[in-house]
């Protein structure tokens, strides 16, 4: 049976006909799922896509033609430096939270692949002595700001098509870690076909199907509106949304300093970043020209360039994206309404494929394009936009790599957190024998008045721990 008219008349025009190869092999339902597939692709989008694949090849970079004679690292405004600004900031942000103006926005769509881990990576387990998962952390907070504000946050949690099956399962057998179930809005991002490297065509991953992966953290607003989730946010009257990675369990994304500073502002967006130290250090830096803000990926930003330092010592370029950003939501529903699309970004992936004697090829090395949108590239469209620099002690320990590595691994990232853990209680006047683990519980402490209503509880003989212990608030 050929392949529809219908079928041939779309692809054409693309140069992708080769996608219904082994249309002939198929059964009826399998040809029904390839057509519907093939129906659904925003051909626009792929040729958008294509030709960044062309501008790749021929070498071409926007933002190495520039040049970086105009670009500066913006203002940045500290947490935690303790002054009028401070308190006024910890008062609008503590408002804020007791109001539930605020809801959150868990970025949930990656796997564990990278960590050697066969689950949404939100599973993994992380606690430095319960080996509580990351979602148990990261929605533990929300838990912790009920027992203190007495609000409910809404919490959006955006999956992708590989987890959302499996986090959906996951969370409702853990009771949702705390919260309420219809305190949750799951919604799942867009995927967007991976081409060839070599010949910029589209890929099969099974006779069927054309290979896909998830469309970035970007795909965000678009996966939210279709979803009904900013209608969703907008009917619990959240006027702002604060979104942020699941792979970060020391993330503070409801800070009420973070949060005071971008409501006070009165910005559209406001987002956090780390002092870089290491040009080396694989993070987008957060960069102003022409009084317009933007997020450079690090493999934009030429070697020279990235080592360039301040009088001070400082980099040039070393405010550190950590992917935590408030927007007011009336910004999100402008930018959705003016449909302005935020660009590709493209990356050199393995992805595997069926060659053209219909054999599965699982490739050794990268030999594909995977297209991917970034959430902060609504910088530019913002009216004005917030820096606020934290300690990353404080608040960013990322879990990307395998046990093993030695950075960012399971190993370090509870390292990370037990010191967090023992520098609080101790500031708290709590003493913490020497190799001893313990673990705040993200459910019920929230800050430091938290520790220091512990550490006159009595419920620690001469205020010292010992061994392993998790601490709870009273």
């Amino acid at each position: 049976m050929p392949a529809p008219t219908t079928l041939l008349d779309l692809l054409e025009p693309h140069g992708e006909q080769h996608l219904l190869a082994y249309w002939d092999q198929l059964s009826g339902e399998e040809r029904n799922g390839l057509q519907s597939q093939l129906m659904a692709i925003d051909w626009s989008e792929v040729a958008a896509c294509k030709k960044l694949v062309e501008a790749r090849h021929e070498k071409k970079s926007i933002i190495k033609s520039k040049g970086f004679e105009n670009i500066a690292t913006p203002r940045c405004q500290k947490l935690g430096e303790q002054d009028t600004a401070t308190s006024d900031a910890l008062r609008r942000g503590h408002e804020c939270l007791r109001t539930a103006q605020v809801g959150a926005i868990l970025m949930a769509g990656g796997q564990g692949t990278r960590l050697g881990f066969n689950e949404p990576k939100g599973t993994f387990p992380i606690a430095t002595v319960s080996e509580a998962t990351l979602f148990d952390v990261l929605l533990g907070q929300l838990s912790a700001i009920k027992k203190r504000f007495g609000s409910r946050i809404p919490l959006g949690i955006m999956t992708s098509a590989s987890t959302d099956t499996a986090t959906r399962k996951f969370l409702a057998e853990a009771k949702f870690c705390g919260l309420d179930a219809d305190q949750i809005f799951f919604f799942c991002q867009g995927n967007l076909p991976a081409v060839d490297a070599t010949t910029g065509s589209l890929l099969l991953d099974a006779c069927d199907h054309v290979a896909v992966a998830p469309d970035g953290h970007g795909g965000m607003l678009q996966a939210l509106i279709e979803s009904g989730g900013l209608d969703w946010f907008r009917q619990q009257d959240c006027r702002t949304l604060v979104s942020f990675q699941v792979d970060n369990p020391l993330a503070k994304p409801l800070d009420p300093e973070f949060l005071g500073y971008h409501l006070l502002s009165g910005s559209s967006l406001s987002t956090q970043v780390i002092p870089k130290i290491d040009p080396e250090e694989r993070v987008g830096v957060v960069t102003e020209s022409g009084g317009v803000t933007r997020i450079i990926e690090y493999s934009d930003l030429p070697q020279p360039i990235a080592a360039e330092r301040l009088p001070d010592g400082r980099l040039r370029f070393f405010a550190g994206s950590i992917g935590i950003h408030a927007f007011e939501t009336h910004f999100l529903e402008d930018v959705a309404s003016s449909q302005a699309s935020l660009p590709f970004h493209i990356a050199h992936k393995k992805v595997p494929f069926i060659n053209e004697h219909g054999r599965f090829i699982q490739p050794s090395a990268p030999n594909a394009f995977k297209f991917e949108r970034f959430i902060f590239d609504l910088m530019p469209l913002a009216d004005s936009v917030t820096v606020v620099e934290i300690d990353p002690a404080e608040g960013f320990a990322p879990l990307k790599n395998p046990s093993g590595a030695s950075k960012d691994s399971p190993e370090t990232v509870r390292q990370a957190l037990n010191a967090y853990a023992i520098r609080h209680l101790e500031q708290a006047g709590i003493i913490v024998a020497s190799g001893a683990h313990v673990e705040l519980d993200a459910a019920s402490v929230f800050d430091d008045e938290d520790l220091r209503l512990i550490a006159t509880s009595g419920v620690f003989p001469k205020n010292r721990i010992d061994g392993r212990r998790i601490i709870r608030a009273i």
